[in-house]
């Protein structure tokens, strides 16, 4: 066994508030290479200086040799640096509401949107409404680390990414990973690896070719994910034209800072991973395009342990072993979902996607791409939806109003999906929209806030279903009775959709003709 790497040892136990992990309580599945663990632990070994996914390859060090951390960048602001074998910056990703405040979880959606890129820690601060001295505080105390820290972490760890899976030339990678200049991105990966991004790529196995369309890249998630019965859900609300949903992908039009694009996400069978192909003019937005198709397909939950939490309740544990992986599925656009929202009321499914087809086809921009034969058009916009007339198109005055107002405040910034709001902050506002009712607010938080938490109590299917058969509960009972289901009620909530979608089916198939 190698000597010890003394000097080392000194320094990380410096480092102790940033030890958020007992080894004791981690060993079994660190010696099984434990892929539910995957992206939750990253372990320091005290021999070599690096810092590994509990998945790796390597020979197991010794428990006396490793410490854990919660989060890469609290590894890395240790001392340790990523292992090129297990590949950190590909791990399905710190679920940030594990042990996190919400204040600190929508920080994270913050930083992931670019917030640190040009700004400070000040004016992410104020966009979360409190100073800056309690937002690094709370990163501290829930991460063990700095918001920087954080930033500059998921920096290095997209752009070695960038560099492992695609071809892009490197000045490509260093401003779609965020770094200010190409010198400080060469600067940064010297100090980290002790070789620049050219010799990391040289000596990689990347085999894309320059000539595919868009660019690849692989994101892996936690077993288990029922990916299927998220692309059921999106299916059947898919809008003609801005999306395409098939049995085992889901594409996408795209706007970012003006640019036109799409995406497709196709799951790999037998793989806890999914290939994501991105198609846009500008690569600068890719880490927030990553980001966004993470969240929106719920990548960095983690299905067992919130899973063994609901199971506690008598009414959701047979529906936790009957659909084991349910995620929820987070919009795109919260606005757009929005729209669908206000048109969906009082009518079916079916019903409102032809009328959002409807107005997406009339006021939204035409989409071309030599690389989408489905995808013809781009959601419009709020700027485009405030000033469109909308008349002629089947959709109620109330309705038209609703959504003209809404545009009007997303536009004005009243009204954010960013995170920066909170969600009783949102429905607060969005609620002072007349013809948007709790329900209808609620929902909307549930589909584009990524709020585990979020809530609509005033939907039927929740009081049926959580009720004695042939009863309703009132959304104050529902409330009283979705208490234990916190800080998880939007997956209770996905859980009983799911079930009553599938009796309803069952139910159909009994009554059809022979």
């Amino acid at each position: 066994m190698p000597c010890v790497n003394l000097l080392l040892i000194g320094e990380l136990d410096r480092e102790a508030s940033a030890l958020l992990i007992n080894p004791d309580d981690f060993e079994q599945a660190r010696q099984a290479r434990d892929p539910h663990f995957d992206g939750r632990v990253f372990i320091g070994v005290l021999t070599t200086g690096i810092y590994c996914r509990p998945v790796c390859p390597v020979r197991l060090p010794l428990k006396e040799n490793i410490r854990l951390y919660s989060t890469a960048a609290a590894a890395a602001e240790a001392g340790f640096r990523p292992c090129l074998r297990c590949r950190p910056e590909s791990s399905p990703g710190t679920p940030a509401w594990m042990g996190s405040s919400y204040t600190v979880s929508r920080a994270l959606q913050l930083i992931a949107r670019g917030a640190l890129d040009e700004g400070s820690v000040s004016a992410l601060a104020a966009q979360l409404g409190i100073g800056p001295r309690q937002l690094t505080r709370l990163f501290q105390q829930h991460l063990g680390v700095t918001p920087i820290a954080v930033a500059n972490t998921q920096r290095l760890h997209f752009a070695k990414k960038l560099i492992d899976e695609t071809t892009l030339p490197m000045a490509q990678v260093c401003h779609a990973a965020g770094f200010s200049s190409v010198r400080r991105f060469n600067a940064v990966f010297n100090q980290t690896y002790g070789r620049g991004p050219l010799t990391l790529r040289k000596q990689g196995n990347s085999k894309q070719a320059i000539e595919q369309r868009g660019v690849q890249i692989k994101l892996s998630y936690r077993p288990p994910f029922d990916w299927r019965a998220m692309l059921d859900y999106l299916a059947y609300r898919a809008i003609p034209g801005v999306e395409s949903v098939g049995k085992d992908y889901y594409s996408r039009t795209i706007v970012m800072n003006g640019k036109q694009g799409n995406l497709e996400v196709r799951f790999l069978e037998d793989s806890h991973a999914l290939i994501l192909t991105i198609d846009v003019e500008q690569t600068r937005n890719l880490y927030q395009i990553v980001e966004r198709v993470r969240v929106m397909f719920d990548l960095k939950a983690v299905s067992t342990e919130l899973e063994n939490f609901l199971s506690l309740d008598p009414l959701l544990a047979p529906l936790v072993v009957r659909h084991p992986g349910i995620r929820v599925p987070v919009a795109w656009d919260g606005f757009e979902v929005g729209v669908r929202a206000i048109l969906g009321q009082q009518v079916s499914v079916k019903g409102a996607t032809t009328l959002v087809s409807r107005l997406a086809h009339a006021c939204g921009a035409v989409y071309e791409s030599a690389n989408s034969h489905t995808l013809d058009r781009v959601f419009p916009t709020p700027a485009e939806l405030a000033d469109a007339n909308l008349d002629g198109m089947g959709i109620t005055t109330r309705r038209i109003a609703a959504i003209k107002a809404l545009a009007e405040v997303v536009r004005d910034g009243e009204l954010r999906f960013d995170g920066s709001m909170t969600t009783d902050a949102f429905v607060e506002r969005i609620v002072q929209i007349p013809g948007i009712g709790p329900w209808t607010a609620q929902y909307i938080a549930l589909r584009a806030l990524n709020d585990p938490d979020a809530f609509p109590d005033a939907d039927l299917i929740l009081l049926r279903a959580t009720a004695v058969p042939g009863t309703l509960l009132t959304p104050k009972q529902l409330q009283e009775r979705s208490q234990v289901w916190r800080p998880w009620r939007a997956y209770a909530v996905m859980l009983l959709w799911r079930e009553y979608g599938l009796q309803k089916q069952e139910n159909k198939a009994l009554v059809a003709p022979d």
